[in-house]
């Protein structure tokens, strides 16, 4: 049997626990649209995008073709799109 086993808490499989605007939310599958993950927050994509918070950086946005690779504890925080103003 291999061991495929994890490296800073990022198994292969198994439930990966993350946060949405502090909220918390899980998921099985650990590569993710950042559409997919808005609207588990219960966010319109349409209206919001979302950012990858590390510690010491700015959040970074993440493109809408993107996947994202879930880790443990990850953070994310939604973005408002910006509006045109008539």
């Amino acid at each position: 049997m291999s061991d495929l086993s994890n490296k800073k808490g990022d198994e292969i499989c198994g439930e990966v626990n993350f946060t949405i605007d502090g909220r918390p939310f899980s998921v099985y599958d650990r590569k993710q649209a950042p559409g997919d993950l808005l609207q588990l927050a219960g966010l319109d994509p349409c209206g919001y995008d979302l950012a990858r918070v590390r510690d010491g950086r700015p959040p970074k946005r993440l493109d809408d073709d993107d996947r994202v690779r879930i880790r443990e504890g990850d953070k994310f925080v939604s973005v408002r799109e910006r509006a045109a103003v008539a």
